[in-house]
């Protein structure tokens, strides 16, 4: 079995998993550290194909292109991978479906890796997270929220479990809207998905809107963003992106109220004042 691996910098990492997903919709394995990114797929000798549109996407964000040989057994390998996340000191648990629930009160959110739309792991999907969980505590009866580029529906299906209701998720990538219903059907939650292309149409309302995403395409949300959003969870973004961004949603009628940074990435609370 050979391991074909791209790695470029966070700000190419958006084009090259669209590159990607197109030659592997069966899934693509995400790595990152500071300042990069890496989308690795598998496949036999001679099976793999070739790279050359994902090389041309990521310019001069490139960082690596590298192939490996790895044991017959990277299965079972790669199933001790990924290991449950604990967020908000563990208020929620992100777990794929071979690792036993949690124990106690978390929230046990089950979403197994095999797509590329987000196992919940990320630093800027953690702070999202841990947002929500502060939204509704202060808010026990959360109301209606959006998920814009809703992936995997990690978000979504936190926030239905929060209390949120209800939830809709919306995404441009078929793939990911049918990733996100079987996730949200594991997790016994309704979430309404759409698709929808934020980079030319407007959001639908709603109080509360979450995006994890990456700083263009921010930026097209807020100079379309609907009145009727109060309160904004946003991430994807680098730390150098998030004062631009913030900007922008300020230009919407949003304001910072909260700044989170973990390594290279930032994500943002907005609200209306």
């Amino acid at each position: 079995m050979i391991r074909l691996a791209v790695r470029c910098r966070p700000q190419q990492a958006e084009v090259v998993l669209a590159e990607l997903v197109q030659l592997a919709p069966g899934g693509v394995e995400e790595e990152s550290g500071a300042g990069w990114v890496e989308y690795a797929i598998y496949g036999a000798e001679g099976e793999l194909p070739d790279l050359g549109d994902v090389e041309v996407a990521a310019g001069e964000g490139l960082v690596e292109v590298r192939s490996e040989q790895i044991p017959d057994d990277w299965a079972d390998r790669w199933r001790d991978f990924h290991e449950p996340t604990s967020i908000a000191d563990g208020r929620v648990v992100i777990r794929p479906s071979w690792r036993d629930e949690p124990a106690g009160d978390s929230i046990d959110v089950v979403i197994d890796p095999g797509q590329a739309f987000g196992t919940g792991a990320h630093p800027t999907t953690r702070m999202c997270v841990e947002l929500l969980v502060q939204l509704a505590d202060e808010r026990p009866a959360a109301g209606p929220l959006l998920d814009l580029g809703t992936g995997s529906a990690v978000l979504a299906i936190v926030a239905a479990k929060l209390g949120f209701a209800p939830v809709t998720g919306v995404d441009l990538e078929l793939p990911a809207l049918e990733a996100a219903r079987e996730n949200a059907a594991a997790n016994q939650v309704e979430v309404e998905l759409d698709r929808l292309n934020l980079r030319e149409e407007a959001p639908p309302a709603a109080p509360t809107v979450v995006a994890n995403l990456t700083a263009p395409i921010l930026r097209d949300v807020a100079a379309r963003l609907p009145a009727g959003c109060e309160r904004l969870i946003c991430s994807g973004l680098l730390a150098r992106e998030a004062e631009d961004v913030e900007a922008a949603f300020a230009d919407a009628g949003l304001e910072r109220r909260e700044r989170r940074n973990s390594g290279d990435w930032s994500a943002l609370l907005l609200e209306r004042p």
